[in-house]
């Protein structure tokens, strides 16, 4: 939802109209966002629904081990007390009604048997039977107040949408009687209010205001803390909260009549969300109705950036921010701020087992890394598998630790797989990035030609991005600022998307990303002085971006198994020579006497990701291959290089995918590949695909090659043609001795396992991850 930032003088008044919300209506009302935006639509008037005279008073709250703000175990204030909900009979309906009395939209699930941990105190609610449309928990029929026959084993739990109810009105009338009430506001933002910082992206200073009732409303800061300063700044992406000067701040408050909230906020600190947070003391109130703040201001929050999210008062070049050896990382994630959770131990890296993974747990890794709090701790490797060891397991973190690793955790890891690897989504600063770019034309939101918003003479015009050497990488940078998640392919001519007729003129070219960057503009690219002999219109830049990837992983312990010489004879290698397998000195080899030294080798290639692992060409475009007698679906799907300890390359090989498919898979995945019959290729999900060392091509020529020390790469998918959620472990590496009559493979690991500093022990040199010399 597009939001305000700026302070206005004027409003425009509209009339409203009121609007009676049915569960049929819900679904147009937009959503609790974290993020600001630009101008927001008119209050809605919200018409609490009336609840039957013969019908309790009740409370609601979320509790338990949560891993989104608005999930969690259901218990009801009833009688005084606090007590939980039994989840027999319990059903979608029910949670409907749950979510909507806590001012959401609507539910989206429920968990029985307490997911969210064991509540404590009465079991005030079981045989719950709800139609959806109650206006409370307690107009639903049950076994009556406390009778139950549950234990706490089976306290429910239920997952709210992030939709608030717009001018959603908080019951006020219990809370006298409650000590913990948790706040339940229909949305909240920084605004900015020094003209400094209105110019600033992101906002990092201003005040905090409340969506109550449809209205902004300042809070008073007369028991505001730095608790709660550090809650709201992890909301907006920030890892850490500053003081400022209230002098001006308290010049700027006498000048103005303020709008305040009823309440104040008690935060402890390491809540992810103020929904988590609990109201504080209510305001006295002035004969007017409004919330009067004797003697203070309204309350202010100036936060801290991570390094990547520095303001700047204009939009210039900022670099991709690489962190110098962090002890945390996040691998495979489509956006900013997102991924799996791996920790650096004993110079190796490793992921973290989802057992006890929590919303304070994520949120120390987020701060770690210069985000804000976490958004969601994901479980049950949704962002998909890593690889090596696994670390840590039933992480508990009270939420103000500098770093993961200070957390209490167990060490042993018993009964955990890279199933259960944890991730996190993090609260990221609203940069406005998505708003520079546009895809336009395509058939879905996903695709389309890119068009990016260029200043021309003084003034902002929309334009193409000239298509020349446009490949996967950029489109990765693109998929990445709009939100879209990952690139699945990269277009260099989009004749078949209609885009903007007023936007077919190239307003960048010379494109050139790591992969890195947050937004195009950080790449390196031609600027004003753009090139692009084709033009733009029909041959500019495209993308279709996917939620998901596949991920490629080469077993490194199988090529130092298998990994052998052979004295082939010439002419059993006319095939070979032919598909270019061989080295350059083999045109001069004797057919009938002579043979080739073939360090030979098998590799089983995983996809650990989330999507299958496809072709970049449809079978269509397949190449024909008369002497192996088979098609080429990737005429580069692997290059095999044998490197001097300088990083000299003194060998090299390559292999075509002839044949992608499912070998094997694990126990409870299909096969869905075969290339049998002219059949579909590709690698499943959890599957992999072996090419054993006995086929032809799958070798490195080596007869030319005197003894030595060496150092053997592999690199799966060396060009990126198809789009994977992680490339640094698509490279393996291995140390090779070889004596004129035998070779040795020691230390085979993949890219990115080990840290910088063991990995550039092992190397000796800064290291080659391509056959080619890089234009990048």
């Amino acid at each position: 939802m597009e939001r305000f930032l700026g302070f206005t003088h004027n409003h425009c008044f509209i009339a409203l109209l009121f609007i009676s919300l049915s569960p049929l209506g819900f679904a147009q009302y937009e959503h609790w966002p974290y993020l600001p935006g630009y101008p927001e639509p008119p209050p809605q008037v919200y018409q609490p629904p009336q609840r039957p005279a013969n019908v309790p008073k009740i409370q609601l709250r979320l509790a338990g081990q949560k891993r989104k703000h608005n999930e969690g175990r259901v218990e009801v204030f009833y009688s005084g007390e606090w007590g939980t909900v039994c989840d027999d009979d319990f059903s979608i309906h029910a949670a409907n009604v749950v979510c909507r009395e806590l001012g959401y939209v609507e539910a989206v699930s429920w968990l029985p048997s307490s997911k969210y941990g064991k509540g404590e105190g009465r079991i005030w609610m079981d045989n719950v039977h709800c139609n959806g449309k109650e206006t409370t928990l307690a107009a639903c029929t049950s076994n009556g107040w406390g009778v139950t026959d549950c234990k706490h084993t089976e306290d429910v739990g239920v997952v709210c949408s992030e939709k608030r109810i717009p001018g959603f009105k908080f019951d006020n009338s219990l809370l006298n009687q409650i000590e913990n009430m948790n706040i339940q506001v229909e949305d909240i933002r920084i605004r900015a209010i020094l003209a400094t910082y209105r110019k600033r992206v992101p906002v990092t200073e201003g005040y905090v205001e409340v969506k109550d009732e449809g209205t902004w409303k300042q809070i008073c800061d007369k028991h505001w803390t730095m608790k709660n300063s550090r809650v709201v700044c992890g909301m907006f992406g920030f890892p850490s909260e500053r003081k400022y000067n209230t002098n001006v701040y308290k010049m700027f408050a006498s000048r103005r009549k303020q709008h305040y909230w009823a309440y104040s906020m008690d935060c402890s600190g390491n809540e992810a969300h103020i929904s988590s947070c609990k109201l504080g003391n209510h305001l006295n109130v002035d004969t007017e109705k409004n919330a009067t703040c004797e003697n203070g201001m309204p309350a202010v929050v100036s936060c801290v950036p991570g390094r990547a999210f520095a303001p700047s008062s204009h939009s210039g070049f900022r670099k991709a921010f690489r962190q110098e050896q962090p002890l945390v990382r996040l691998k495979g994630g489509a956006n900013t701020g997102e991924g799996r959770v791996e920790v650096l131990k004993n110079g190796e890296w490793g992921t973290v087992c989802d057992d006890n993974w929590n919303l304070v747990s994520a949120s120390v890794v987020c701060r770690e890394l210069g985000f804000g709090s976490a958004k969601e701790a994901i479980t049950g490797a949704r962002l998909g598998q890593g690889m090596g060891p696994i670390h840590l397991n039933e992480i508990d973190c009270t939420g103000f630790e500098k770093s993961v690793t200070d957390c209490k955790f167990n060490m042993e890891s018993q009964g955990c797989n890279h199933e259960e690897d944890a991730a996190v989504r993090c609260n990221v600063p609203a940069m406005g990035f998505q708003n520079q770019l546009r895809l336009s034309g395509g058939r879905n939101p996903y695709e389309g030609r890119v068009e990016v918003l260029a200043e021309r003479n003084g003034t902002l015009k929309w334009g193409t991005v000239c298509s020349e050497n446009w490949s996967t990488v950029e489109a990765m940078v693109v998929c990445r600022q709009l939100g879209l998640g990952f690139a699945s392919h990269a277009f260099q001519e989009t004749w078949y998307w209609h885009g903007d007729i007023s936007a077919d003129n190239v307003v960048m070219s010379g494109v050139k990303c790591s992969g890195t960057e947050m937004s195009l503009a950080h790449c390196r690219h031609d600027g004003a002085d753009v090139s692009c002999p084709r033009g733009g219109g029909r041959f500019g830049a495209g993308v279709s971006c996917s939620e998901t990837a596949p991920d490629l992983v080469l077993n490194a312990e199988l090529v130092e198994q298998t990994a052998y010489l052979e004295d082939r004879p010439m002419f059993m290698l006319q095939c070979a020579l032919e598909e270019n397998c061989l080295a350059s000195s083999a045109v001069n080899t004797s057919v009938t006497s002579g043979y080739r030294r073939l360090l030979r080798f098998s590799s089983q290639i995983h996809n650990n990701g989330q999507s299958d692992f496809r072709p970049k060409n449809g079978r269509h475009a397949w190449v024909w291959h008369d002497c192996h007698r088979h098609y080429h679906s990737m005429e580069v799907f692997t290059h095999y290089d044998l490197l001097n300890l300088n990083g000299t390359k003194v060998a090299e090989g390559h292999k075509a995918s002839f044949c992608l498919e499912d070998t094997e898979c694990e126990a409870d995945v299909q096969k869905q590949y075969e290339c049998a019959n002219f059949g579909e290729q590709g690698i499943t999900v959890g599957c992999w695909d072996v090419y054993r060392h006995d086929i032809d091509c799958q070798w490195i020529d080596i007869t030319d090659v005197p003894p030595g020390d060496y150092l053997f790469q592999v690199v799966i998918n060396p060009n990126y043609e198809v789009a994977e959620s992680d490339y640094s472990n698509n490279v393996m590496k291995c140390r090779s001795r070889y004596d004129g009559q035998r070779i040795w493979m020691y230390n085979c690991h993949i890219g990115g396992s080990f840290s910088e500093e063991t990995e550039q022990k092992f190397d000796h040199f800064s290291g080659l991850t391509n056959n080619k010399v890089s234009t990048r």
